[in-house]
């Protein structure tokens, strides 16, 4: 009898930094190396090659890629970079001339070539397995969906355009058919991402596609209904406040989508607004949300705000605090206006102190944090949907999220008596208790 010996298969180890969106490429690249034979090592001591995504939107965030790069170097010393921070190969190599090679974001062609080039893949179709979903780095119940590439933006303080390019949209029928795969495999919630979800199809001017028996435009109300026609729980991420969002609060009144929505206004002060070359209507705004409210009174709102930005003073910085006052927004988060080299805001005069940004930042988090816990306080005693993330048998305990809490950046269910439960489950809770940030309560039963 001839026993087929089946080749050892190249292993290769990933580092991967940024944001969802980077995660989500990823995804990609590893899933088509996966198909191609690869095995993933969990470490750098069985990868025969490395690869390290990177991040280029911060000097901060580029140190720590340089510092990522630099210790897989040490580690392993085969190492592939790309990434955001690969538009500056030249800075790379001249820290690091040992990398294998450098690439690009979103070029996921030339970083699987350049995997191929240093460790050869082995064919064999007892290897050449890939799941239909593809090779997810999140956990089985909840993916990522990016919809498109770059934008058409040019805030003062972004490079993002320099880095990702003009946006460029996905057909809907492309998008939809990997939302189908993703949750045929176990997903649970569609997380949807871009660096300009409102602004989903313009470049492409809304083309409709053909789906099921039915058109559907490249808008993302039209694949906001679309997907919400999965099972799954959609939740809108970069949702900029363009009038076509109103179009979207009934879908989720309808339960198509969850009652979420992520804005990055980044500031409420209108003269901070026009420097930062954002659009200023802030009192449009609060009106807007007092209308999404009384349609959707679960309605949940997460947004960012930059602190020091160039030429920010005390006033704009009270005129934001008022604002979030007034808008009672339900996730805020904070960052101190850091400067980035290309960006223009970096050579703008009036530049803020750090331990003036250092303040203002404590201010908005301390109002912020007294915010949220008033808003998780009157949630006590209610019953919520939670998604479960993670099962601690030892304890007895399970940490899910509900319908307001996006993975890694909102805050968290914790549960007692909860060691019957599975990761993926959705289950109703009765919430108990609350800090400044998450909820605490107690399985009530289980419904998927």
């Amino acid at each position: 009898m001839n026993v087929t010996t089946l080749p050892k298969p190249p292993r290769v180890g990933l580092v991967s930094l940024g944001c969802p969106k980077a995660l989500v490429d990823s995804e990609r690249i590893m899933t088509k190396l996966r198909a191609d034979g690869y095995e993933m090592s969990p470490d750098y001591a069985g990868a025969d090659v490395v690869l390290v995504n990177t991040c280029g939107f911060l000097d901060s965030a580029k140190e720590e890629s340089l510092e990522a790069i630099g210790e897989a170097i040490a580690e392993n010393g085969r190492v592939v970079v790309t990434g955001c921070m690969g538009k500056e190969a030249d800075v790379i190599r001249e820290r690091f001339p040992d990398v294998l090679a450098v690439t690009g974001p979103q070029q996921y062609e030339e970083v699987v070539a350049a995997v191929h080039d240093a460790a050869p893949p082995v064919p064999s179709p007892f290897i050449d397995l890939v799941p239909e979903a593809g090779l997810k780095l999140t956990p089985r119940h909840y993916s990522y969906l990016k919809i498109s590439e770059g934008c058409n933006h040019r805030c003062a303080f972004c490079i993002i355009p320099h880095l990702r390019g003009d946006l460029v949209s996905r057909r809907p029928d492309a998008v939809l058919r990997e939302a189908e795969k993703l949750v045929a495999a176990g997903t649970r919630e569609l997380l949807v991402i871009s660096q300009d979800t409102s602004a989903y199809g313009v470049d492409i001017r809304h083309k409709a596609w053909p789906w099921r028996g039915e058109e559907v435009r490249a808008h993302m109300t039209d694949l906001s209904r679309e997907l919400g026609k999965l099972g799954a729980w959609v939740r809108l991420h970069y949702v900029y406040p363009y009038p076509h969002v109103n179009d979207i609060i009934p879908l989720m009144a309808e339960g198509l989508v969850l009652p979420y929505l992520d804005i990055p206004f980044q500031h409420a002060s209108p003269e901070v607004l026009r420097r930062m070359r954002r659009p200023a209507n802030d009192a449009k705004v609060l009106q807007r949300i007092r209308s999404w409210r009384e349609q959707v009174p679960e309605l949940a709102i997460r947004s960012s705000f930059v602190v020091g930005f160039p030429g920010e003073t005390d006033e704009d910085l009270a005129y934001l605090l008022a604002w979030l006052e007034e808008a009672q927004l339900d996730r805020v988060g904070a960052f101190k206006f850091e400067a980035v080299e290309g960006a223009p805001a970096t050579s703008m005069p009036d530049q803020v102190p750090e331990d003036v940004k250092q303040e203002r930042y404590e201010a908005v988090m301390a109002l912020s944090a007294r915010i949220s816990a008033q808003k998780l306080t009157a949630k006590v005693g209610s019953t919520i949907d939670v998604l479960i993330d993670a099962v601690d048998p030892e304890t007895g305990g399970a940490t899910g999220r509900s319908k307001s809490d996006a993975p890694e950046i909102d805050g968290e269910v914790h549960l007692r008596d909860a060691g019957g439960l599975k990761v993926g489950d959705l289950v109703h809770a009765r919430i108990e208790d609350t800090d400044e940030h998450d909820l605490y309560g107690v399985p009530l039963e289980t419904l998927i």
